[in-house]
């Protein structure tokens, strides 16, 4: 999880200032000699220029991170604040920039060799798949790895920037031992005073850390969770932010209700209970769906009874239920206006919460697959609407999703997938949305093992 403080426009500019030569950290692949003084420049949100102002950095004696770190078993990573190999997927929701706010961050399986100071270290990849107002807004490919003492180090990220459905840049990428040095994200055991950067090449990605509490209890999806931290974070451009991890989830909000708000709605394992799918979610679930084929007046009153029986009957984590109930209330007002744009919008986000609560109950790979056919029937809305942007955001959300679900998925079905796949994405790329919405029912097909 993000909540990026400087806009793409503004990467871009400070990426080119690093090859023009800028503020120096240490060498490339190494942090910098403790007792040593750097100045990070504040840039400008607006332009991504340097203001000749050095950003207000921690004395480097509090800093935990500037050593070398070994490591012996990276891709184990048990850190119970950054538990990046014990968590199948994270749903986070609330608001930014004015817009309801989503992310998925899904461990991929497999690992990854980056080399740094002359070693190949393995790394577990993330996922990071953000979505404001539903559609497809930042996606990244996040590496992390363990130390042997414990801390979790960040060692790079390829992200991708989407305006309209389609990479605007790719502001932000960075690879440790190429770009700048690995970085630590979490120290093995955090102390109130703590510094470190979680992101540590300044003018293309720059965060700098400090604990202010620990030993924390929040208030978690389905009820309190203890050991949490309080961190607050530095941007480039100067401005701050705190944000809480907390054991069996990692990052667990930032922001706070009422402004931006980036916060967990629930996590898998850490929320699941395997077992039946209760009955009065499995009726919502139902209506959802012929909300999402048909959105009425009737359809959308028929979700809200199914809605208001569920909740009464099961636990619901309160994000869930204020986002559900917000975008209930969209999806109403969008039919009552007659505005189908807001109304494909709507519909999705109610679909996309609705097949969040499933993740208490079935298996990951059952919810996922369940996704694939949401944006598949999403994408046969847009392409009828003759949204060209929406649906070329539908296939790489479609693709996405499918990168977490390949793996298991039956070989010869996989291929027939892969093939439907290619074809959508050439319809979008053409802007032929007549041709995707073919597609999409041939995909449709495909994820059924119709054909």
């Amino acid at each position: 999880m993000r909540n990026r403080k400087l806009t793409a426009a503004a990467s871009v500019a400070m990426t080119a200032a690093l090859t023009a030569g800028a503020c120096s950290t240490g060498a490339v692949g190494k942090a910098p000699k403790a007792g040593t003084t750097d100045c990070v420049q504040i840039v400008d949100e607006a332009t991504g220029k340097k203001t000749g102002t050095c950003l207000p950095l921690a004395p480097e004696k509090a800093r935990v991170d500037v050593f070398e770190p070994v490591f012996s078993h990276p891709t184990s990573i048990t850190n119970p604040l950054h538990p990046s190999s014990e968590i199948q997927q994270v749903i986070y929701g609330g608001q930014v920039d004015g817009k309801p706010f989503r992310t998925e961050f899904t461990l991929l399986p497999g690992t990854k060799p980056i080399a740094l100071n002359g070693e190949q270290v393995k790394v577990r990849t993330l996922q990071y798949m953000a979505l404001s107002d539903g559609r497809i807004q930042e996606v990244a490919l996040d590496w992390f790895a363990q130390a042997d003492d414990g801390s979790v180090w960040y060692l790079g990220e390829d992200v991708f920037n989407y305006e309209h459905g389609v990479v605007a840049d790719t502001g932000g990428t960075w690879l440790a031992g190429k770009t700048g040095p690995a970085a630590m994200i979490m120290p093995a055991h955090p102390k109130a005073g703590d510094v470190y950067r979680p992101e540590n090449t300044p003018e293309v990605v720059f965060e700098e850390v400090t604990v202010k509490k620990t030993g924390q209890t929040v208030s978690g999806p389905y009820g309190p969770v203890k050991g949490a931290i309080t961190v607050a974070e530095l941007h480039m451009d100067g401005t701050r932010e705190d944000k809480v991890f907390a054991p069996g989830y990692g990052e667990f909000s930032t922001g706070k209700a009422g402004a931006d708000l980036e916060a967990v709605e629930l996590a898998v394992p850490t929320d699941a209970t395997p077992g039946p799918v209760p009955p009065e979610l499995t009726t919502l679930s139902d209506t959802v769906r012929a909300a999402h084929n048909h959105a009425t007046d009737a359809s959308v009153r028929q979700v809200r009874h199914a809605w208001n029986t569920y909740r009464t009957s099961d636990r619901v984590p309160d994000l869930l239920t204020t986002q559900m109930n917000r975008d209930l209330g969209a999806l109403t007002a969008a039919i009552k206006a007659r505005d189908a744009d807001l109304v494909r919008g709507a519909v999705l986000r109610v679909a996309q919460n609705d097949l969040d609560l499933h993740l208490r109950y079935e298996p990951l790979p059952t919810v996922e697959a369940a996704r694939m056919t949401l944006w598949t029937q999403q994408l046969q809305l847009d392409a009828t609407a003759a949204d060209a942007g929406a649906v070329a955001g539908d296939v790489t959300s479609l693709e996405l999703t499918w990168d977490r679900v390949e793996p298991g998925t039956e070989p010869s079905k996989a291929a027939r997938i892969n093939a439907q796949l290619s074809e959508l994405r050439s319809a979008a790329d053409h802007k032929d949305t007549a041709a995707a919405a073919e597609s999409a029912l041939r995909l449709s097909a495909a994820l059924t093992g119709q054909n």
